[in-house]
């Protein structure tokens, strides 16, 4: 099911967060990302699904945002 997807998805994405060597305020950030995209996933699923499919693409791809300052 595309709900039991989406959560692992974002749990495990979390984790990945958790796990990066950044500064505090790039993983604040990309936390709050994945806080927007949980919201979303409670009233349009599938576009939470692509939004966290381009977050993670992002972040294979070493593309995270700079400290902001």
């Amino acid at each position: 099911e595309l709900y039991t997807a989406v959560a692992s998805r974002l749990k495990e994405a979390h984790t990945r967060v958790r796990a990066l060597q950044v500064p505090e305020g790039v993983r604040m950030a990309l936390t709050r990302k994945l806080l927007v995209i949980t919201a979303a996933a409670k009233h349009d699923l599938a576009g939470a699904a692509r939004r966290l499919d381009r977050f993670t693409d992002d972040l294979d791809a070493g593309r995270i945002p700079e400290e902001e300052g």
